[in-house]
């Protein structure tokens, strides 16, 4: 049974092959992994002018659901949190939003879901 650091090395894998995903689209890339109170932001990217907070899940398979369903209100408030103290730690004011990338499949055949805007902070 794969344990938790096996779990987590996945999870950067994908995050990283979403990360390029993300790039070939016109987003540039500016942090990864952000642990700020209570919550981690997965990709913090640029999207023009607009800095843009991801989450990106994925299953292997939709058996158990998709992946965009796994990002609940109280996961979208940890985000928000998480957003809100990047934001002030790195003195930034700018236009915002938050991004889900669902990611479903084996490396190499992961079809990707982008849902630019997937919910609000307010």
């Amino acid at each position: 049974m794969a344990g938790p650091r096996d779990a987590r090395q996945r999870g950067n894998a994908i995050e990283q092959i979403a990360a390029r995903w993300l790039c070939e689209r016109g987003l540039r890339l500016v942090a990864s992994n952000q642990h700020a109170k209570g919550g981690e932001i997965d990709l913090v990217m640029r999207h023009g002018e607009v800095l843009v907070f991801i989450e990106v899940r994925h299953r292997a398979d939709t058996r158990h659901g998709h992946p965009l369903e796994t990002v609940t209100v109280t996961k979208q408030r940890r985000l928000i949190r998480a957003a809100r103290f990047y934001l002030q730690r790195n003195r930034l004011s700018c236009p915002c939003r938050f991004d889900v990338l669902a990611v479903t499949g084996h490396s190499p055949e992961l079809e990707f879901e982008w849902i630019q805007g997937a919910f609000d902070a307010f």
